[in-house]
Order: structure tokens, then C-alpha cells, then sequence
């Protein structure tokens, strides 16, 4: 499972990639990773002179929390030290409940802090926000005061203490070094971000309404879209605790997310729409005129020209050119109104877009009515959770200390609550990934990486280290290149196995002891702790990238057949949102498996149609007659169907029946209601019929019976 030639590999690497920055232009120094690494050695040698100070007789722990806690924005220190903070005291009081009421019986003691973890774990996983650290903190902080205190339970208070001390110096000490010391702003990377998603937009909802554009283009552009969109949510959520004194409002950021999620399901059905009008030959010179009024628009350079409409007049001239919808209506009309329908809410979303923009960059000091009659629905972002996933997760990690504690209790070995600790914070911080045996390969590999360099410190240079200042002298080099390789998304995990184990090994403790013995136990049990995590999370984690897609893929049809059955008011904008969050984590499993995710990318965009034409039916039913509600449910039953079998079988073409009943209703249903329902209706049906059926043929005027 091992290779020996493995072991320094990324060792040797990230050390060519710290050398390397020499070569590079000034643009490309990696001056951020630097800074951040200088950072976090700085609060580290802060925190472990607290510690030493105060007497805790293992301030190595306030180091290594420093080396998790940072992050290159301050914001994100902030809020990972609030949440961190939260979920510490938490872990030491179940530690404090637990080991004194079941030391005499360590199997029991062992079940309950390998469950409490596993719950923990579990939590964590269905929370995807930073919010999650207050779960993961809360399970393996009871591990590490509780698993030290079972030889001793009469001092798990005082044990308690200690190790809450020793993270929340570090904890505190990162927050203080990274928010004052030449603090990089998350408000500062959140406004680049967004004038790029801007930019990325406009520029997508010009192609797709061209017509015209390369598919690959297109496709590429849409996950890109996605995945900024993620990025965007994620980095909000530091907002809060961001240090600048110019921090962007939370409200307006939703309210932008929630807007910029609309663009890539409008954008799509227009440019599905004007296709299938180019090959019904049913386009007019009017409605050409009006989508290059709005390509022009979206163009980028040509906003402030005084000879480009504005989004007011096209907003209207779209409303005009909607068909009349007396009699039976047409195909060829249902596409150009349900075409024209999404035109005119691309435009105002766009031009919403525009203006929240000017306000983040303005600090707020101005609302219009748009916006403001808009951020009062505007509500914190749901994201895709999966039980199933985060069930296993749990598993993994409760099966992983119980094995730990088997082996540790049947060897009676002294070290052996160490390993268990080791292990349970690998488990914990990696059970999030769908495969994360091969990361916790490479913290075992950053594991064994920093036993031999502690090595060489703790028998050859340590001892000849006489006051603090010559310490850190000696332990910045490495630490500096630790914290640059941290930095880097590539070598983070190894750099988190030389963290883990490093400061422990190496024996920053409140004494130096340079006994071999003590150096061996505490370097083989770092390493049976984390090879026991990456043997369990390959035996019990472990999901292929396109397994882990299928299941997204599934979760969206599951979803589906449930929205057409709902009650209530359906919340469309949540909808999207979950859907586009499972395009953000579905492109980067495809994509590591080398399968193009342009296809499946198309597919989920098409459920995320389908949804919210659900949601449109189910509003047009609301308030329908009681004729127009029997067949609007039978299509809305025929929807659940179709997708509860697509579910259990994996996949399911629209068959004959359903779309008969489709094409009925969009004959015969809101016949008999006002204007503005009949035009809702059929928005819906239109819809469900060219996202359900996208190859068949056009509908006939009048449908067979349901």
C-alpha cells in the first residue's frame, strides 16, 4: 500500500517548488505563500513561548493549531478560530462527562468517544460551510483530552484545561498575527472575484444567446460559471470576520449569489430555444433585432454607449413580442413566448447583477427599489447534502478509533491512546473527500518525512541549542519552507502530516528530552496512527470520482420526483441553487478521472429547467380551476414517475404516455383562465416538454387522452 520511493517524494518536490520561485517573474513569486508562511511561523513561535510561559506541559499543540488554523486571509483565520473555539469547549466538557463515569470499563469508554466522533464526523460532512469545524473540533478534541486522561481520570479536569489552554493560545495567537501583520483582506479577493464572475456572465449569456458559439466553449464556460459561483459562496461565508474596515455587506452578497445562480438556467433554455426556432425557420426580424440589442448590451466595452438600448426598453419590447394566447396555441408560439419569457428575465437579472456590483463597490450607500424589494427573499444558500456520504464518513472514522482501541488496550501499549488520536483527526479532517485514501497516503508520506527530519533535529541540533531566540534561529528554515508548502493546494495534506507530527516528535515540550526511547514511541505511534487511518478510509471510505458523480446525478432525479409531488410554495431559488452546487462538485470529480464533463454538466442543467417548470405548474395549479388542477396533477404525477423509475434505474427516456399528457395540457390547459395563469401555464409545459423530450418531435396542436 506503501512504496518506499514514495516517502520523500513530495518532500523532494515541494522543495524544488520552493527553490523554483527564484526563477519565476516578479508577478509569479509566490509572494502571498511567503508572507502567509512567515505569518504563521511567527504566531506559532508566539504561541509556543505562551505555552512555555504558562507552564503547559505540552505547548507543542499550541503550534500545531496555529499551522491549521492559518489560512493566507485573515478572515478565514477569524472564523475558523471562532468555530474551532466553539467546537474545543465543547469536545472538553464530553471529555469531562465521559471519562470519569466510564473509566472503569474502557471498552464502553472507547464505544462512546469512537461514536460521539463518528456523529461528529457525521455533522460536519452535512454541514459544507466553515460552520463544520465546530463539529469536527467538538469530536476529536474529546478524543485527545479524553484518551490522555484514562490512565489518570481524577485529572481530566485539570487535563481539560491544559489542552484547551494549549489550542486556544494557538487559536487566538494565528488570529492576532494574521488579522494585524499585513492582513490580506477576504473583501478585497471577494470584490476581484466578483468583477470576474461579472465579466465570465455577460460573456456566456452573449454566446448563448448568439446561437452561434462553439459547444465546447459554451460547456466550459457554464462550469466555470458553477464553480465561481461555489468559490463565491464559500468565501462569503468569512465575510463576517473579515478585519478590513471596508467589509462587503452580507445581505447584498446573497442577494448577488442568489441573481448570478438564476443566469446559467435562463441562459440555457435561450439558447435551446432559439436553436429549435432557427430549425422550426420560425424566428422574426423583430425578435433577431432584439438579441443583438442584447449581445451588444452584455458587451463589456459598449455599456456606456449612448447608442446601446437600455435594459428597461428591451425588457418591454420582449413583453411586446409575446404571442397572443387565445385559441390553442401553437408550438412554434409556445417556444418564442417561453423564449422570449427567459430573454426578458436574463435581462433583469443581468441588469440586477449590474447594479448590486456598483453598490459592493460603492460600500453600500445607496439602494434602489430593484434591489431592495429583492433582499428581503433572500436567504442563506442551501447546498447539496448527502446522508449517505456523510453516514460512511461517519463509519469510517467510529470504526477507526475502535480498531485503535482494540489494539491499544489488547498490547497495553503506552503510546497507544496516541495513535488513536493521530488517527481520529485524520479521519476526521479528511472524511469529506470521496476518495481520501491517496490524500492520507500522502500525510503518511509527510508523516515519515518529518520523523527523520526530527531526527536529525532532536539528536544533532537541538542539544546544542542554549536559549529560546537560538531555537527559533534554528527551527524557522524548516518551518518557513512548512508553511509555503501549506500554502500550495498540492502539497497541503503533506504538509499536514509533517505538522501533525513534527512539533510532537521533535519534543517541543516544556522539557527537551533527548532519550531515543521516548523519540522512537512517540515517532511509531504517529505513524500505526496514521497508516491505521489510511488503511480504514481505503477499506470503508473510499468512492470512486464516478461513482460519487452518478450519485449527485441520482440525488437531482430524487429531487425531482419529490418537487412534483410537493405542497406549498415551491422555492424555486433554493432549487437552483442546490442544483448549481452539485455542478460545482461534479466537474472536478469528472474531471480527475479525466471523463469530459460537458455532457453529464448538460444533463443537470436540464433538471435544473425541469425544476423550475415544476415549480411554475405548481403555482399555475394553485390557483386554477378544478378542471385545470386534475390535469395539471396528472402532469405533475407523470413528472414523479418518470423520475422515482430514472432514479431506480438509472436512467429513463421520457416515454409516449407522458408525453401525450404533456402535449394535451398544453393544448387544453388554462383555457378558460385569465391572460396572465394561461401564459404560466404554458411557460411550463413548453418547458417540461423540450427538457423532458429535447429529440422528439414537435407536439400537435391537440393531444390523446390522459
Amino acid at each position: 500500500m506503501i512504496s518506499p520511493p514514495n516517502i520523500f517524494r513530495y518532500g523532494a518536490d515541494g522543495l524544488r517548488s520552493v527553490l523554483a520561485i527564484f526563477s519565476r517573474s516578479p508577478n509569479e513569486l509566490g509572494v502571498n505563500e511567503a508572507l502567509s508562511s512567515l505569518k504563521s511561523f511567527a504566531a506559532a513561535m508566539i504561541a509556543y513561548y505562551i505555552a512555555l510561559r504558562i507552564g503547559l506541559n505540552r505547548p507543542y499543540w499550541a503550534i500545531i493549531t496555529c499551522y491549521i488554523v492559518s489560512n493566507p486571509l485573515a478572515g478565514a483565520v477569524a472564523s475558523k478560530a471562532a468555530f474551532r473555539m466553539i467546537g474545543t469547549i465543547i469536545g472538553a466538557i464530553v471529555a469531562i462527562l465521559l471519562v470519569p463515569n466510564l473509566v472503569n470499563n474502557p471498552e464502553i469508554l472507547s464505544l462512546a468517544l469512537a461514536f460521539w466522533l463518528g456523529l461528529c464526523t457525521y455533522l460536519s460532512l452535512l454541514d459544507r460551510t466553515p460552520r463544520a469545524y465546530i463539529a469536527l473540533l467538538a469530536g476529536y478534541t474529546a478524543g485527545i483530552i479524553g484518551f490522555s486522561a484514562v490512565n489518570a481520570p481524577d485529572t481530566i479536569f485539570t487535563i481539560a484545561s491544559l489542552r484547551v489552554q494549549e489550542i486556544m493560545i494557538g487559536i487566538f495567537t494565528a488570529t492576532a498575527v494574521h488579522g494585524l501583520l499585513l492582513p490580506q483582506s477576504v473583501t478585497v479577493q471577494l470584490r476581484g472575484r466578483i468583477r470576474s464572475i461579472m465579466a465570465d456572465a455577460e460573456r456566456w449569456s452573449a454566446d448563448a444567446l448568439g446561437g452561434e458559439g462553439h459547444l465546447a466553449d459554451l460547456d466550459r464556460d457554464r462550469r466555470r460559471l458553477a464553480i465561481d459561483l461555489n468559490e463565491l459562496h464559500q468565501l462569503s461565508a468569512h465575510v463576517p470576520y473579515d478585519t478590513s474596515g471596508r467589509a462587503l455587506q452580507i445581505d447584498l452578497l446573497r442577494a448577488l449569489q442568489d441573481r448570478l445562480a438564476m443566469l446559467l438556467p435562463l441562459g440555457s433554455a435561450i439558447d435551446d430555444r432559439v436553436t429549435q426556432l432557427r430549425v422550426l425557420g420560425s424566428h422574426n426580424d423583430e425578435i433577431i433585432a432584439l438579441i443583438k440589442d442584447v449581445r451588444a448590451w452584455l458587451s463589456p466595452n459598449d455599456e456606456m454607449n449612448p447608442n446601446i438600448r437600455n435594459a428597461e426598453d428591451m425588457v418591454r419590447q420582449a413583453r411586446n413580442l409575446e404571442p397572443m394566447l387565445a385559441g390553442v396555441v401553437s408550438w412554434p408560439d409556445a417556444l418564442r413566448l417561453s423564449m422570449l419569457d427567459r430573454l426578458a428575465n436574463l435581462l433583469e437579472t443581468h441588469a440586477v447583477c449590474r447594479e448590486i456590483q456598483r453598490l459592493l463597490d460603492a460600500g453600500g450607500r445607496y439602494r434602489s427599489l430593484g434591489v431592495r424589494t429583492k433582499l428581503p427573499f433572500i436567504k442563506k444558500r442551501p447546498l447539496h447534502r448527502d446522508h449517505g456520504i456523510a453516514f460512511r464518513g461517519a463509519l469510517g472514522t467510529t470504526l477507526t478509533v475502535i480498531v485503535g482501541c482494540t489494539f491499544w488496550i489488547a498490547t497495553a501499549w503506552p503510546e497507544g491512546s496516541n495513535a488513536v488520536v493521530i488517527a481520529s483527526i485524520v479521519c476526521a479532517l479528511f472524511s469529506n473527500l470521496d476518495d481520501p485514501a491517496p490524500v492520507a497516503r500522502r500525510v503518511f508520506y509527510g508523516t515519515m518525512f518529518a520523523i527523520v527530519v526530527a531526527a536529525g533535529y532532536s539528536f544533532v541540533i537541538l542539544p546544542r541549542v542554549a536559549d529560546f531566540v537560538l531555537l527559533i534561529a534554528v527551527l524557522a528554515p524548516f518551518f518557513l519552507i512548512l508553511g509555503f508548502l501549506q500554502a500550495q493546494q498540492r502539497y497541503a495534506s503533506f504538509a499536514i502530516g509533517v505538522v501533525l507530527s513534527f512539533p510532537g516528535i521533535v519534543g517541543l515540550n516544556e522539557r527537551y528530552d533527548s532519550s531515543f526511547a521516548t523519540f522512537a514511541n512517540a515517532a511509531a505511534a504517529q505513524l500505526a496512527g496514521v497508516l491505521l487511518a489510511v488503511i480504514t478510509l481505503d477499506l470503508v471510505r473510499t468512492m470512486g470520482a464516478e461513482r460519487a458523480a452518478h450519485r449527485l446525478i441520482r440525488a437531482g432525479w430524487r429531487d425531482l420526483a419529490n418537487r412534483a409531488v410537493g405542497k406549498g410554495e415551491p422555492a424555486t431559488a433554493a432549487w437552483i441553487s442546490r442544483m448549481l452546487d452539485r455542478v460545482g462538485l461534479l466537474t472536478p470529480q469528472l474531471l480527475s478521472i479525466g471523463l469530459d464533463p460537458s455532457v453529464p454538466l448538460r444533463d443537470v442543467l436540464r433538471d435544473t429547467r425541469i425544476g423550475i417548470s415544476v415549480d411554475e405548474l405548481r403555482r399555475f395549479r394553485t390557483r386554477a380551476k378544478e378542471r385545470d388542477v386534475k390535469l395539471s396533477t396528472i402532469v405533475l404525477r407523470s413528472v414523479h414517475d418518470h423520475f422515482r423509475l430514472r432514479t431506480m434505474l438509472g436512467t429513463a427516456d421520457a416515454d409516449a404516455k407522458l408525453l401525450r399528457r404533456l402535449d394535451l395540457a398544453l393544448s387544453q390547459l388554462g383555457r378558460t383562465a385569465n391572460r396572465d395563469d394561461r401564459r404560466l401555464a404554458i411557460l411550463a409545459l413548453t418547458s417540461l416538454r423540450r427538457n423532458l423530450a429535447p429529440t422528439a418531435e414537435a407536439p400537435r396542436a391537440k393531444g390523446a387522452k390522459p
